[in-house]
């Protein structure tokens, strides 16, 4: 386990007094949707196992809600398959609001929005993003788009995640909305290249035209105005975290403590890109272990 995982789980361990009212959980749908979390292979797995099982549960089934229909937009299917799949997810989200599940996936939610107040909007939300997605590639879109965007992938799945945690005032939604952003810029930033390959260009049409950078992926990359635009996009990231800061001063501390490691992790990977000037977008940018351990020390134990 990372030091980074081990933090958050160790931060957040120790907050079941409020869940000892809540109903039991299926123990059969809480190991499937485990297992689901786990074989996906993400750390995300690791980082929740010290949560108290509740909204443990509550994390393993919005991450795999969002894993299902993230594929269901990246998969290689005509667009009207697509849809026809994310329009079922909304009928399962309308379900689960009801009280009805269908699936360990979709019991645990139905027993996660009572107990922990999520809303359906924030789901809806997030079909929305994927559907942005599945329409086709996005190439540079205007800033409003962009913005919007951000938000629908992950402001939205925040705002689900600070209620799982323990917060659910408008300051921590808040927090998610600008968090988000900055974390999904820091994303696009660093991904520059893959996004590329793939055929999408997440950069602003608007800072691109400024900065004479046409608005095609591959020919971007290799555009000398490219760092420009980049350090553009590096400095609203900037912006929306020192927002993000500002806004957990009015939350409920302990609940914020994964935000704060989470920002504090992607804004030192902001930070390494900056450095590099943005002048080699495929050259892959991670943080090395003693500098996850100091954050880890700084924002996740004390």
């Amino acid at each position: 386990m990372s030091p980074l995982g081990l933090a958050l789980m160790l931060s957040l361990g120790a907050r079941a007094a409020r869940e000892g009212a809540l109903p039991p959980l299926d123990p059969a749908d809480y190991a499937a949707v485990a297992a689901k979390v786990r074989a996906a292979g993400t750390s995300f797995y690791q980082r929740m196992r010290l949560l108290p099982r509740p909204r443990r549960a509550a994390m393993y089934a919005i991450y795999a809600f969002c894993r299902e229909v993230d594929d269901i937009a990246d998969e290689e299917a005509p667009l009207a398959l697509k849809e026809a799949g994310l329009a079922a997810w909304r009928e399962r989200i309308a379900a689960f609001f009801r009280g009805e599940g269908h699936d360990p996936t979709t019991r645990i939610l139905a027993w996660a929005v009572p107990a922990f107040g999520l809303r359906a909007a924030d789901f809806l939300a997030v079909i929305d993003g994927m559907e942005m997605d599945a329409r086709g590639p996005i190439i540079a879109p205007d800033l409003a788009t962009l913005t919007l965007y951000c938000d629908r992938v992950a402001g939205a799945v925040g705002r689900l995640s600070v209620r799982a945690f323990g917060d659910a005032s408008a300051a921590a939604d808040r927090v998610a909305g600008a968090l988000g952003e900055a974390l999904q810029l820091t994303n696009i930033l660093r991904d520059l290249a893959e996004d590329a390959a793939r055929g999408r260009l997440y950069l602003p049409a608007e800072w691109l035209a400024a900065e004479g950078v046409p608005a095609d992926p591959a020919a971007a990359l290799a555009a000398p105005g490219l760092p420009r635009v980049a350090a553009r996009v590096a400095a609203r990231a900037l912006d929306r975290f020192a927002e993000a800061e500002r806004w957990m001063a009015e939350c409920d501390g302990r609940a914020m403590r994964p935000a704060r490691l989470m920002g504090a992790t992607y804004r030192a990977i902001l930070e390494r890109l900056r450095r590099s000037g943005f002048a080699d977008p495929a050259r892959p940018v991670r943080l090395p272990a003693w500098q996850k351990l100091h954050l880890v020390l700084r924002h996740g134990l004390f």
